[in-house]
């Protein structure tokens, strides 16, 4: 199937053509032409497989059939968890907009809302906002959703897991009872089915892959390893393996720092980010990621899902996750767009559990070795019962708050802790 199928405007065609993409993913095969018929949606589908072009561009050919008023009320919010995610998709809004005649901007937390709060007043047709900064715009009366006519709540899942539900919750209170409904989830939780079920409206359900299921591209490892020699470690690997581009994962902000430090140490152009960088940190990092003055980008579960890096060749677990389901955002970023990645994850006694319970969830058992030199000491014992109820215990409190193809759109998919407001 050609884009020239799904019934799209000729002018967002134009625009698609000149990026250089002729046949849609099948997550934008499936969705586009059933929002196009402005039915409700609940969308499931993996990470890089061109979920935000698969709402955006039906998006933009809806509302420009029906032309805006002069004074341009918001007619499409779309809601993210994070900012990252957000500024990427307004680049993916802006992108696809340059023939048509729609106005669109980004709010979101961390930095002044000033010039937000200007372009909200000239007007614009499209939102993309993550839920703490719209609020606070709303309270202040700098906007207004009365307008509404489609509601798109992307990584939804990511969202309730960020302890947004009572955000989510006020804002729609604010839209019109009549809208079209888009819900974009990467996981069919029990919390996902329940809040689709007080949003959505005879939703058709769009699933690309199967739940939780890992890019087949992606070469998954396990180095065993103990928690002290970690660093050390991920050191060697990098520079034997002349590694650059490297995307690492740590479970926390202080985590991250620490290892940067070593990095740095150790002659190794390394970044951090999270969510205690400002917003001007957090950019300039990922752009000198992009640009390979950074070589290595060491970030805490706030990049699993919005960073939108071409072609990332390696992504390193220097710590699992403690939520199976983010293992699988986090290695999402590799092996895309029918690239070959690999996914390495440093395992220390500690985190036994933490990997049967990602096996499980993957249907597979991960290779695992030991590497010459960093073999586990077998007189280190895991640490104390009551020390890991209790991460079990956060564990369960989070979760209750919560492809071979022509050359195809990939999706931008972030997250972070709630400590910012957005």
């Amino acid at each position: 199937m050609k884009f020239e199928d799904l019934g799209l405007e000729p002018s967002l065609l134009k625009a698609i053509q000149e990026k250089g993409y002729t046949e849609p993913s099948p997550i934008q095969e499936k969705a586009i032409p059933v929002i196009l018929k402005k039915k409700d949606v609940l969308a499931s589908a993996q990470t890089g497989t061109g979920k935000t072009a698969g709402f955006t561009l039906p998006l933009l050919h809806l509302l420009s059939q029906n032309k805006s008023d002069r004074n341009r009320k918001v007619r499409a919010l779309v809601l993210t968890p994070t900012r990252e995610l957000a500024a990427q998709i307004y680049d993916n809004v802006k992108e696809y907009s340059t023939y048509i005649d729609i106005r669109s901007t980004v709010i979101f937390g961390g930095v002044n809302q000033k010039p937000q709060v200007a372009t909200l007043r000239k007007g614009v047709d499209i939102l993309i906002a993550t839920p703490g900064r719209l609020l606070d715009l709303h309270s202040q009366k700098a906007l207004s959703l009365k307008q509404i006519e489609i509601l798109v709540l992307d990584e939804a899942d990511r969202m309730l897991d960020m302890g947004f539900q009572r955000d989510i919750n006020k804002i729609m209170n604010l839209l019109p009872k009549r809208r079209q409904n888009l819900l974009f989830s990467a996981t069919f939780s029990k919390e996902i089915k329940a809040l689709a079920q007080g949003i959505l409206h005879q939703p058709v359900l769009v699933e690309a892959t199967p739940e939780n299921t890992t890019v087949e591209a992606i070469v998954q490892r396990v180095y065993k390893v103990d928690k002290g020699r970690k660093a050390e470690l991920i050191i060697k690997l990098i520079k034997e393996g002349k590694w650059t581009q490297v995307l690492v994962f740590t479970r926390t902000k202080h985590g991250a720092n620490n290892l940067v430090k070593k990095m740095l140490k150790a002659s190794i152009a390394a970044a951090a980010i999270h969510g205690n960088k400002s917003q001007g940190a957090r950019t300039k990092a990922l752009a000198g990621f992009k640009d390979g003055s950074i070589e290595i980008l060491v970030a805490t579960d706030i990049a699993a899902r919005g960073l939108d890096i071409p072609l990332l060749p390696h992504v390193i677990n220097f710590e699992l996750p403690n939520i199976p389901e983010d293992y699988v955002h986090r290695i999402g970023r590799t092996g895309r767009a029918g690239a070959k990645g690999e996914a390495i994850s440093l395992v220390c006694i500690d985190e036994k559990d933490y990997l049967k319970d990602i096996e499980k969830l993957v249907s597979l058992r991960i290779p695992s070795e030991v590497k010459e030199g960093f073999e586990p000491d077998p007189n280190i014992k895991p640490e104390p019962k009551k020390q890991k109820e209790g991460r079990n215990q956060q564990r369960n409190l989070k979760h209750s708050g919560s492809s071979n193809r022509s050359k195809k759109i990939n999706r931008s998919g972030g997250s972070r802790n709630r400590n910012n407001r957005h």
